[in-house]
């Protein structure tokens, strides 16, 4: 039972998830604080209230609907989505692309048959990275058996 639960725990995707709940929080009180100080006061000197909640309120017998504080939610989620695309996103695009592009050079570097590359290039490159690490292996085992002879 507890292997069963530990298992679970040290999955890749669970330990994702945490990492990107922490991060969110932390992404989280970065633009509430660049809403606040930036563009709540900006919106303060344009329209004359330091936020849009108060702004346009339709009140009737008791009740309030707030358009403003509906488009501070929106511009918050914005904000939100700007940061974790361009902080987050593309740079692990990046990372990946210049990874999977260094891959390629090394396996492409053992191969001059024209046919081998053009297979090469239609695979994924978890597939090219386990063919490589099976290779890694191989020559780790040749290697220890000459050692052992």
């Amino acid at each position: 039972m507890l292997k069963g639960f530990r298992e679970f725990i040290s999955r890749g995707n669970v330990v994702d998830m945490a990492v990107g709940v922490v991060m969110g929080a932390a992404v989280t009180s970065i633009v509430n604080s660049i809403v606040d100080n930036l563009i709540n006061p900006l919106i303060a000197m344009i329209f004359g209230h330091p936020d849009m909640s108060s702004m346009l309120c339709i009140r009737f017998n008791g009740a309030v609907i707030s358009f403003g504080a509906i488009l501070n939610s929106v511009i918050n989620f914005l904000l939100i989505a700007i940061a974790v695309y361009f902080f987050i996103v593309v740079p692990m695009n990046k990372f990946r692309e210049a990874g999977s592009s260094a891959l390629k050079k090394v396996m492409h570097k053992d191969t001059d048959d024209a046919a081998a590359d053009a297979e090469e290039d239609t695979r994924t490159p978890d597939e090219m990275q386990l063919e490589l690490l099976g290779e890694i292996r191989d020559l780790l085992k040749e290697q220890k058996d000459a050692q052992l002879k």
